[in-house]
């Protein structure tokens, strides 16, 4: 099988002697964000918290360009994204309906850590991209769909992720979301997301079309490939990342018009070994950016 090489991009440099990186995601400019924070706080971060944690969300570009200080954060699982004039969107994967409220499991800070807003932007969150105006597009996985944590009981609402697929305003206020659609079906589970510009792709079970959102209109294109974790966007050119079992490295290259398939390729790294199943892998735009400890690789569909 061919073999599609990644190359070393950036060395990450933390922002703080003892600090370790948490997670890591791309931004609309093709920088990269990372969460930093004490190896005992990365720890609490993959569990459920008890407590506040400090850490530093660091951008780079690629090399260190800015860091800011969040302190309190008392949610596991986060998410990151950019936010304009150098702020941040911090978002936990899980959101706790209890007693008829619900955690407000987002929060933006400014560029110094100051914490400007917060919001609900449900449970079952799978990934979140921004534009760079500050829209925040969220993808769900099934719990966040069908409800679980006290969304989706008799008597209460509908998860605010029942769509699958949801943009939030900068104020994180509900702007739209994803329509049944009869002949693609609906978004049980949205596997992969790439916002590039104003348009935002998502890749979904259980069918696994891809569909373009563009000015609120969705146009689908059916897939025979299951399973991938990662969508990449050049011009009329697609490629799926990731797969069930074996196939986590994956590569399938859809070329328009009707996403003709071509021949699965593998990822792997500059010297030829096999991407390590700890890797961050992320698409965003027409790069694949993946995280390894602290050294940041891409890969382009161009």
């Amino acid at each position: 099988m061919k073999e599609l090489r990644l190359h070393h991009h950036a060395e990450l440099t933390p922002p703080a002697e003892g600090t370790v990186p948490v997670t890591a995601a791309a931004g609309p400019g093709g920088e990269l964000l990372v969460m930093w924070t004490s190896r005992e706080d990365a720890d609490v971060l993959h569990g459920r918290t008890a407590g506040p944690v400090s850490m530093r969300i660091t951008a780079y570009a690629p090399h260190l360009t800015a860091t800011v200080p969040v302190d309190g954060w008392s949610l596991a699982f986060p998410h990151l994204q950019p936010m304009p004039d150098g702020g941040v969107l911090l978002v936990a994967a899980r959101c706790r309906r209890r007693d008829g409220v619900a955690e407000r499991n987002a929060a933006i800070y400014d560029a110094d850590g100051r914490r400007l807003r917060r919001g609900v932007l449900g449970d079952g969150i799978a990934d979140v991209q921004t534009t760079s105006e500050g829209d925040v597009w969220v993808g769900y996985f099934d719990e966040g769909v069908y409800g679980n944590h006290g969304w989706g009981e008799a008597d209460g609402p509908e998860p605010v992720g029942s769509a699958g697929l949801v943009r939030f305003t900068a104020e994180l206020d509900v702007a739209w979301r994803y329509p049944y659609d009869g002949d693609l079906g609906a978004i049980s589970d949205c596997y992969a997301l790439n916002v590039t510009g104003p348009d935002a792709w998502a890749y979904y079970y259980t069918d696994f079309p891809v569909v373009r959102v563009r000015d609120g209109v969705t146009t689908g294109w059916p897939t025979q490939v299951g399973g991938a974790r990662a969508l990449v966007v050049a011009g009329r050119r697609i490629a799926l990342v990731g797969g069930y079992g074996n196939d986590r490295d994956r590569v399938v290259i859809l070329d328009r018009p009707g996403f003709t398939a071509r021949h699965p390729a593998r990822l792997a790294m500059p010297g030829g070994r096999r991407v390590p199943r700890t890797a961050t892998i992320l698409g965003r735009g027409e790069e694949l950016h993946v995280v390894v400890g602290t050294n940041w690789f891409k890969w382009s569909a161009t």
